[in-house]
């Protein structure tokens, strides 16, 4: 970290993420420590394949994702968490290069493999076909759960048929009052998904997805929410 500060002193605060990255990786090199920029980890599942990049690996064990923005924040957690599962490694740091001095934050990853494949299915409500509810729980069994909610939803995308087949933009409606469109992801030709990565579910946000499933055209909506421990699969029509 006192080099990260030093990067700073030297550079400012106000340049590109990757200038940051580059010079910090000299600057540990020149002080004897082994450091590679941008290492890939392939994340895959059946057809779905996406490489995923590490800002800095230290010493081949430590990993420090940078950030140029005004203050971290949970999607920057979510991200380096992902990184820490997929390597199954306990800890990592978030270094932030554009606030008025270097803001870090430690990032451990708390629940070990065994847990995050072994998850407990809760479908009781869902009342989709079995191809989407199955395609979700092996693609949830091979990958674990803790990971970012994106990844999950661009590898359903995915299965779908990619991103032209399944986002459609559809007209909301209140009181017989045309509004305009809103984004759906659609699962079948009258029916959406929407995919989230709660701990607990949260009532208010189910009812916030049936008020839009009401103004719109469709039948029905998948609500997916993968948390740590559970699966949760719930129609809403």
């Amino acid at each position: 970290m006192g080099h990260a500060f030093e990067s700073q002193n030297e550079i400012g605060r106000l340049a590109d993420e990757q200038i940051y990255r580059s010079d910090l990786a000299h600057r540990l090199h020149s002080s004897g420590l082994q450091c590679n920029q941008e290492t890939p980890i392939e994340l895959t599942h059946k057809t779905f394949s996406k490489t995923l990049y590490l800002d800095l690996v230290v010493s081949c064990g430590g990993v420090y994702e940078l950030k140029t923005v005004s203050a971290l924040n949970s999607q920057h957690v979510a991200q380096l968490l992902t990184y820490l599962y997929l390597l199954d490694l306990p800890r990592g740091k978030l270094v932030n290069f554009r606030s008025p001095t270097v803001e870090s934050q430690f990032v451990n990853a708390p629940i070990p493999r065994e847990e995050r494949s072994g998850f407990t299915v809760i479908d009781e409500d869902f009342r989709g076909g079995p191809e989407l509810s199955q395609m979700v729980v092996d693609l949830v069994r091979d990958w674990g759960t803790a990971l970012s909610g994106p990844l999950y939803h661009q590898a359903i995308v995915c299965f779908l048929g990619g991103n032209e087949r399944v986002e459609n933009m559809l007209p909301l409606a209140r009181g017989g009052i045309t509004l305009a469109n809103q984004r759906f992801h659609l699962s079948d030709n009258d029916s959406a998904f929407h995919l989230t990565t709660f701990t607990k579910l949260e009532n208010d946000y189910g009812d916030q997805l049936q008020r839009l499933i009401d103004m719109s055209p469709l039948k029905c909506l998948h609500w997916i929410n993968i948390g740590p421990h559970n699966l949760n699969l719930r129609t809403m029509a």
